[in-house]
This record gives structure tokens, C-alpha cells and sequence, in this order.
């Protein structure tokens, strides 16, 4: 696998977050799991439901020492999402979604909740809808990254 970064970029592999000071091509020459800095969710950008599933999946993948803890909020997210949510394609998306992280394939889970955003933003922006409720604040166990990383912590609801 070929990464090409910019000069200044970060990528998470493996839990470590590495930054470059110069443009930069890296080849992974392990199973390794990454995820690009222009993937990573911040925590005060945890505005809406689905963000807030990717939250958590990506902290699973990037935060090892927070991995159980966010393991219990993604699927408290998923539970609450299953019972407020009743548009079809979010509803597949997010029992794919938790298939997929059971499964240990963190980062097709956050492609595929990636991938739905669109669709919560329109179901969000109609009025008189109540399909997927617009939360915007982040989970109870959510909490600002330190330092540009993404992690979970308790902060007041």
C-alpha cells in the first residue's frame, strides 16, 4: 500500500499518529490499518447522529487505549439510532455499519458511514422530520482531542 502525503499531513497507522514536515510517499509493507488526517473526525465536529456512530468507530480504530470504551458508546449510538430512525438506507447502513465493526473491518465501516452523511443532511434539513433526530452536541462519553487527536472522555451532555 502507497501513501503520498503532503508536506505538514498526518496519518494514523496503528494507533500512532505520525506527521510529516515535507511532502512524502510511504509503502506499508504490513497489514496495517491507517486512516488519513482528511477522514479523522474531530470531536467537536460530532454534530449529528451519523457523525457521532463515525466518531466512535474511528476511535475504535485510532484511540487502542480508549478501543472498549468506544466500543460501549458505538453501540449505544447504534442501539438508539435502530430505535429513532426509520429512513430505509440509514437504517441498512447503520445494521451494515455494526456487521462490519463485530467483524474487526473498522475502516469499511467508516466509508459506509461516511457514505450516508448525504442522506442524514437531507433527512435533517426537511422540515417536519423526525427520522434521524438532529443531536449537536456530541455523546455524553465524548470528549475534545488532545492535541489534534480524536478520543473519548466524559464531557456534560
Amino acid at each position: 500500500m502507497h501513501l503520498s502525503l503532503r508536506a505538514g499531513e498526518r496519518v494514523y497507522i496503528n494507533g500512532a499518529v505520525l506527521r510529516v514536515d515535507r511532502k512524502v510517499s510511504i509503502e506499508l509493507l504490513n497489514d496495517a490499518t491507517f486512516l488519513l488526517e482528511n477522514h479523522v473526525l474531530h470531536a467537536d465536529e460530532a454534530t449529528t447522529p451519523l457523525r457521532q456512530l463515525y466518531f466512535s468507530v474511528q476511535t475504535i480504530l485510532i484511540e487502542p487505549a480508549e478501543a472498549a470504551r468506544a466500543r460501549e458508546v458505538f453501540h449505544g449510538l447504534h442501539a438508539g439510532l435502530l430505535g429513532a430512525v426509520t429512513q430505509a438506507e440509514i437504517r441498512e447502513g447503520i445494521v451494515a455499519a455494526h456487521a462490519l465493526v463485530e467483524a474487526g473491518r473498522l475502516i469499511e465501516a467508516l466509508k459506509l458511514i461516511r457514505g450516508l452523511y448525504r442522506t442524514e443532511a437531507a433527512i435533517i434539513a426537511a422540515p417536519n422530520t423526525a427520522a434521524v433526530p438532529n443531536t449537536a452536541a456530541a455523546p455524553a462519553s465524548a470528549r475534545r482531542p488532545s492535541r489534534g487527536s480524536p478520543a473519548l472522555q466524559d464531557q456534560p451532555a
